[in-house]
């Protein structure tokens, strides 16, 4: 006689809620080969389940054959807010790969049972904070006050919470989709014994601010004014953008539009990964690119990167390109462009390269503002 165990029936149940599981625990989305490196299943199996779950709003994918993550009705299971974990998530994962910290900084949603980790990245120091994402952590109050409707006067005044404990020390900031509300919190969180308060803010506010007002921009709002009311800001006139200014803005992840000349003589736009190393741009061109070709016969280009929301920074390049040779680097090269752009690694990425160019620019300008 067979134990219950043993039934398909149960069988199937097991696999299902493992990938619920794994849904759950990786806000940032698995791919189908890390969730089958997981799953002791089929791949023919794994679809079908992930088929099931998409259309029964369980999973979600943020694009065609992108990561699979929990979806809105699986999300609410938490007391998340559901359709926000994705985009919310994807964004932070992004921002967060702009650049190496050295403290962990965590994304929070507002759930019942406090502050919801949606996403983290963890410090790679010995002694450093570290949550379960998808779990709710009542005890974060610098996330729950910035996440309080209404929040206390300080946080309304300053746009942040500071709050101190005996293990760590906390920062948050708000995430706001209208500019004004907060959605989420961006979270820092370091050890007490390493820093205090004013040396914690002097060293990360700054930033802190940026990024946040940066996740709030890509989701939709068109201004970072946080527990404010009134009227919209108006936004600053042109300014030219130092060297300095124009290297940090150049190295979030904006693509560029290459501007190149067809055999015929019309003009050719495309969108594309671009990389600033302070002196050239090099550019990726996928497998069935017509833009490759159209530069390997004319090699004279322009570019352009600019971000849609305020302070509407803007960089434009004129110059030649010149095809890498290299083929045993264009792996890195994708490597790092995906974490920059996607926020993760992409399996197989690689493969689908064409080749690459470096654009050195003979007139390079960068501007900041309304024109």
């Amino acid at each position: 006689m067979s134990s219950i165990s043993d039934e398909p029936q149960a069988s199937t149940a097991r696999r299902t809620l493992r990938l619920v599981e794994l849904l759950l625990a990786h806000p940032a989305g698995l791919s189908p080969q890390e969730l089958l490196a997981q799953l002791e299943i089929s791949r023919s199996t794994l679809f079908l389940l992930l088929t099931t779950l998409k259309q029964l709003g369980y999973a979600e994918q943020s694009e065609k054959r992108g990561r699979y993550r929990a979806g809105p009705r699986l999300a609410a299971w938490q007391g998340a807010l559901p359709g926000t974990t994705a985009d919310l998530s994807q964004a932070f994962y992004q921002e967060v790969e702009r650049k190496p910290w050295s403290e962990t900084l965590a994304l929070a949603v507002p759930a019942a049972g406090g502050p919801l980790l949606l996403a983290q990245v963890e410090s790679n120091q010995r002694v450093r904070s570290a949550f379960i994402t998808g779990q709710c952590y009542p005890g974060l109050q610098a996330a729950a006050q910035v996440l309080a409707g209404p929040p206390p006067a300080a946080v309304q005044l300053h746009g942040y919470s500071l709050t101190a404990s005996a293990e760590t020390l906390e920062l948050a900031l708000p995430v706001c989709r209208d500019g004004r509300r907060p959605d989420a919190a961006l979270l820092l969180s370091v050890p007490a014994y390493r820093w205090q308060p004013p040396a914690l803010l002097a060293s990360f506010l700054a930033e802190l601010r940026v990024m946040a007002a940066h996740l709030s921009y890509r989701l939709g709002a068109g201004f970072y004014l946080p527990y404010q009311s009134g009227e919209t800001p108006n936004l600053q006139p042109t300014r030219p953008l130092p060297t300095a200014e124009l290297d940090d803005f150049l190295a979030g992840p904006w693509t560029a539009r290459l501007a190149c000349v067809r055999p015929d003589g019309r003009p050719h736009v495309i969108p594309v990964w671009q990389e600033w190393d302070g002196q050239a741009f090099t550019v990726i061109a996928w497998q069935g690119s017509q833009w490759a070709g159209h530069l390997r016969l004319n090699p004279n280009v322009s570019l352009t990167v600019d971000e849609p929301w305020p302070p509407l920074r803007r960089v434009t390049c004129r110059g030649t390109a010149a095809a890498l040779t290299d083929p045993a680097g264009l792996p890195l090269l994708a490597e790092r462009l995906a974490r920059r752009y996607l926020g993760q690694p992409a399996a197989g990425l690689a493969g689908q390269v064409e080749g690459a160019f470096r654009i050195l620019p003979e007139a390079l300008r960068g501007f900041q503002g309304l024109s």
